[in-house]
């Protein structure tokens, strides 16, 4: 009996370490993966995401501009085509599934598609020929209904894994606690059969076991709910708000790209105009008032848009250009330059805020799968020295 008592501890011991120490080493793995892996896959995505969307916005700025176009508005184009492409590599590279793959595939497909129909647009507008105009409707009707939301789906997809990873590295590994319970239930039993044959109401070695084996769950517990702290902030001040901003950056500059596309068709902009302040709304409601900076610069954006639709409904549509896309402070372009800025820079603080804080949460994590093999050592080795003196007597 004695002997059966020190086997079930030592093997129901043994299985409770090794299955606790394999699901931490399980979430350490996770954390890893989100730093290393997972996060910037996401971000390439956001990036080809936002760069995407940014190249229309400029397309669209570059054709209003005429014959007149400036360096900076080229380069500004060529840049966002520039970083498109490099973050289609990225995401690419790191792409998981063949979803992804697909998704991507489809992206770069549409990029080589786009950029033709506004190298169109750009020759015919600069010939004066009316045609462009048409073109440039075609690329940005392409950019938006083809384009951005398989760039879209790649980032929710990714930005969906970083999210799970954050989970499971913040769950509890019940398997591993349900064993050691178990454990505590076989070291019950035992010192109840050991009372009954012995006529001892303990045994030092077993209640030694069963001390290190609480002490055990109540450090599992402890650390994987600190690290999960760590991990909720993460995501709530991290990752929902990376989430929240990046689509916010997307709305701006769909909402430039039609500010800009009013002026080129030179009609009823009542559509635009519903379209534009839809686009705003629902960049206010993401952003909310976690980014003052983004909020100022945006209430000044739709001031200096007021008076680019005032002076183009009043008939002069050259000022309402100048608005668009002029330099001064005051100007459309100037102003949302700053909402793009601030938004830019939003983005850059919360995925850093999302990185530390998952980054922390290894401080908590990194010791216990050792720590968890060297107690079920422990666990054994007390249990079975408690257990031999007994066995001994029955020898």
């Amino acid at each position: 009996m004695v002997v059966l008592i020190a086997v079930a501890v030592a093997a129901v011991g043994l299985a409770a370490g090794l299955a606790s120490a394999a699901a931490l080493d399980d979430r350490i793995n996770r954390q890893q993966a989100v730093l290393a892996e997972l996060e910037p896959v996401a971000y390439a995505a956001q990036n080809l995401y936002a760069a995407s969307s940014a190249a229309d916005a400029a397309a669209a700025t570059i054709f209003l501009s005429g014959g007149t176009q400036t360096p900076l508005m080229r380069a500004r184009y060529q840049q966002a085509l520039a970083g498109a492409a490099g973050a289609l590599a990225d995401a690419t590279a790191g792409a998981p599934d063949v979803a992804s793959r697909t998704s991507l595939a489809e992206v770069s497909a549409h990029l080589t598609t786009y950029t033709g129909l506004v190298e169109a647009a750009r020759a015919n507008n600069i010939q004066g020929f009316p045609i462009g105009s048409a073109y440039l409707r075609e690329a940005s009707s392409l950019m938006q209904t083809r384009l951005l939301p398989a760039a879209e789906s790649v980032y929710a997809a990714d930005l969906a894994r970083v999210d799970e990873a954050q989970r499971g590295t913040a769950a509890l590994p019940v398997l591993g606690l349900a064993l050691w319970a178990a454990t505590l239930v076989v070291i019950g039993v035992g010192s109840a059969v050991l009372s009954r044959r012995t006529h001892r109401l303990f045994n030092i070695g077993l209640v030694s076991a069963a001390v290190i084996v609480l002490v055990v769950m109540v450090g599992v517990v402890g650390a994987v709910r600190l690290a999960g702290d760590d991990i909720a902030r993460a995501r709530a001040e991290g990752t929902a708000r990376f989430g929240a901003l990046a689509e916010a950056r997307i709305l701006a500059q769909q909402a430039r790209t039609e500010e800009t596309l009013q002026l080129i068709t030179r009609g009823d902009i009542t559509a635009g105009e519903a379209a534009f302040y839809h686009r705003i709304d629902e960049l206010r409601a993401l952003v909310g008032g976690g980014a003052p900076a983004v909020t100022e610069a945006l209430d000044s954006w739709v001031d200096s848009h007021r008076r680019q639709v005032e002076a183009y409904r009043t008939g002069d549509y050259p000022a309402a250009v100048d608005q668009a896309l002029g330099i001064d402070r005051r100007a459309s372009g100037a102003q949302f330059a700053l909402v793009e800025s601030a938004l830019r820079e939003a983005i850059e603080q919360a995925r850093g805020t999302m990185r530390g804080y998952v980054a922390g949460a290894a401080r908590y994590l990194g010791w216990t799968p050792t720590a968890v093999l060297g107690s079920t050592i422990a666990v054994i080795a007390v249990a079975v020295a408690g257990l031999w003196p007994r066995l001994k007597e029955f020898l």
